[in-house]
């Protein structure tokens, strides 16, 4: 019997075996990119998730007590300030005694920006137009240069983009990085099942998959030796951000250290929503365990509940920013992978009974993923921080109006205008107090206000329309 007869009498036995409908029309190359797909495919684990969530759906809804966490607050009183100027010092010390790794998740496509490629590599910043891991990379060497260490950093990708961005990377020099500090890890895949919960095809010898979602990372870790390789480093703390987000502070020392304090094994920041609907997941206690909360799963009754001062009351806002111990990771993924998988209906390309590939107006099928903040559950000790966005988050998921490349450029060039009109240079503003202009500050001249006031004099640099400081 040949590999493809064992294995299509294994996707039959499984109830699968329709995905061999069109194998005859297949090319003897396209038949064997076809094997290699689906031997790829944990039949198993998709049939135990159609048996949970299609043919025996329990759908909890959400339900129990809900209470807020504890969250550091941005620091306002003198004694906050003392405290977070401790966090900072103890963050510090943690980066330069070499135990800090950092982790990226950057296993998808630009697609929904218009871009053919990973999306890492979309050009990004106001005026040199740098790709995100270009500027990523700039602030790590920065981070570097103060703190005289190396960050090693583990780039989560996927089957999709993995080979791109390995060569993006190859053909732009590491962008001045050592090639040596960086671990490229595939992320797993899964196929998307239809309404009867078969395995959809979206080409004749083609399985239509998608990552496990950002909750694979941490099973990826451990399949790929990259936790291996953090306890060969003598790593103890990994800092966990993901690509679409321009403003992260990656490796913030003030961060750090609260978590180092705390002996935390998760940490993660937030921000305050912006208004009851804004589409963030809120962290709080959820039956007493520390959760987040998707804004799906909330009442309109919690969504909009109040505090006395009139802030919302569930206000920690999840920016997937997140500090880990290594001991944490290891022990999350020692005895097999204990994240919960989670369902979501979407709209997935298919081929019809005659092989033309049709592409749906509704949902019309499941994706099985992860999330990676399901793992607050497992924690005894943990830090909830409040940062400022205008400061740490902006992300680009969109190719227009909120949360897309012109908010991604605007919150950049207003966060480097922040900077100068402390310096004493005139900054022009429109109605809504945007910067009107772009302005590009590199990591490598300046990693924050600070450095920045220290390297210009008032008068030295003024401002018409366009700025960049650089020194690459």
């Amino acid at each position: 019997m040949q590999d493809w007869e064992r294995l299509r009498e294994k996707f039959n036995q499984a109830g699968q075996g329709h995905v061999f409908r069109f194998w005859n029309e297949l090319s003897e190359a396209e038949r064997r990119a076809f094997i290699e797909q689906l031997k790829r495919i944990d039949l198993d684990l998709v049939n135990a998730l159609v048996r949970q969530f299609i043919k025996n759906p329990k759908r909890k809804k959400f339900e129990g007590e809900l209470k807020t966490a504890e969250v550091i607050s941005i620091p306002g009183t003198p004694e906050e300030i003392a405290r977070a100027k401790l966090a900072k010092e103890t963050g510090e010390e943690a980066l330069r005694s070499g135990k800090v790794g950092l982790i990226l998740v950057a296993g998808g496509q630009g697609t929904r920006l218009g871009h053919p490629g990973p999306k890492g590599t979309f050009p990004i910043t106001p005026v040199k137009h740098k790709s995100l891991f270009q500027w990523h990379a700039e602030k790590i060497r920065a981070m570097e240069k103060r703190y005289n260490t190396e960050l090693p950093w583990y780039i989560m990708t996927s089957e999709v983009n993995d080979r791109q961005t390995r060569d993006f990377f190859r053909d732009h020099n590491y962008f001045g990085l050592n090639p040596d500090q960086i671990f490229f890890f595939v992320q797993d895949i899964l196929p998307a099942v239809d309404e009867e919960g078969k395995i959809i095809l979206d080409g004749k010898g083609s399985v239509f998959t998608s990552p496990n979602g950002h909750g694979g990372t941490l099973l990826a870790l451990r399949k790929s030796g990259a936790l291996a390789d953090m306890k060969r480093r003598g790593l103890e703390q990994l800092f966990y951000f993901q690509v679409d987000n321009v403003l992260v502070k990656i490796a913030d020392p003030v961060f750090i250290g609260y978590h180092v304090l705390e002996k935390a094994e998760m940490s993660s920041k937030v921000v305050s929503k912006r208004y009851p609907h804004e589409k963030l997941g809120v962290i709080g206690l959820h039956n007493g365990r520390l959760s987040v909360i998707e804004y799906s799963e909330l009442s309109e009754k919690d969504l909009h509940a109040r505090n006395p001062d009139g802030s919302l009351k569930y206000n920690a806002g999840s920016i997937a920013i997140h500090m880990f111990r290594l001991d944490f990771l290891e022990a999350e993924t020692e005895k097999g992978f204990k994240l919960p998988y989670h369902i979501a209906h979407k709209k997935i390309p298919y081929l019809d009974e005659t092989g033309r590939r049709i592409e749906p107006q509704e949902p019309n099928g499941y994706k099985f993923e992860t999330f990676i903040f399901d793992a607050l559950k497992d924690t005894t000790v943990s830090v909830i921080m409040e940062t400022k966005r205008e400061e740490d988050f902006s992300p680009v998921k969109n190719k227009g109006g909120e949360d897309s490349p012109r908010t991604a450029r605007r919150d950049l060039t207003d966060l480097f205008g922040r900077w100068l009109e402390k310096a004493g240079i005139e900054i022009p503003r429109d109605a809504n107090g945007h910067v009107i202009g772009a302005i590009e500050i590199s990591p490598l001249f300046a990693l924050d206000e600070e450095e920045l006031l220290r390297k210009i004099k008032p008068g030295e640099i003024s401002f018409n329309g366009t700025l960049y400081l650089g020194d690459e």
